[in-house]
């Protein structure tokens, strides 16, 4: 894996040929579309993220826009590098439900620098309705080698 770039692995991660992060589990999203700087995760939200008003929880969308944002970085990094999120501001526009149905979080890369890297993200629905967006810093760091 340390010989591979970051979006040739989202591109194995999309045609099935790597598994997904166990995270992807918890909150079910998949890659819908992968290019460089720029991620389109597909996601539908259902009632166990509801909170105790009966719509979705803030970290659903944090978390979907945590990961589409920090994918578009991941994007764009040369092989042995990764990312982590040191900073995630959120925007909720509207509130989402079951009967929202599907949406699309885009992650844009900014800027990707040696150090740290910035992006920009959105969610919406089939019509294109904002729900949510967002911006990250992420550091970016050597990916340690594995131990064999």
């Amino acid at each position: 894996m340390r010989e591979k770039t970051g979006l040739q692995i989202l591109e194995a991660m999309q045609d099935g040929h790597l598994p997904l992060p166990p995270m992807a589990a918890v909150i079910p999203m998949r890659i819908a579309e992968v290019a460089f700087g720029r991620v389109f995760l597909a996601c539908e939200a259902a009632e166990q993220f509801y909170n105790a008003t009966g719509i979705v929880h803030g970290g659903y969308h944090l978390a979907v826009l945590d990961s589409c944002m920090g994918l578009a970085i991941y994007s764009t990094l040369g092989p042995g590098l990764g990312q982590t999120s040191i900073e995630t501001k959120v925007n909720f526009v509207r509130p989402v439900t079951v009967a929202t149905g599907p949406l699309r979080a885009i992650g844009t890369s900014l800027h990707t620098g040696s150090r740290t890297a910035t992006a920009e993200g959105k969610i919406v629905d089939a019509g294109g309705k904002l729900y949510a967006h967002g911006t990250t810093t992420c550091l970016l760091f050597p990916v340690p080698a594995e131990d064999r």
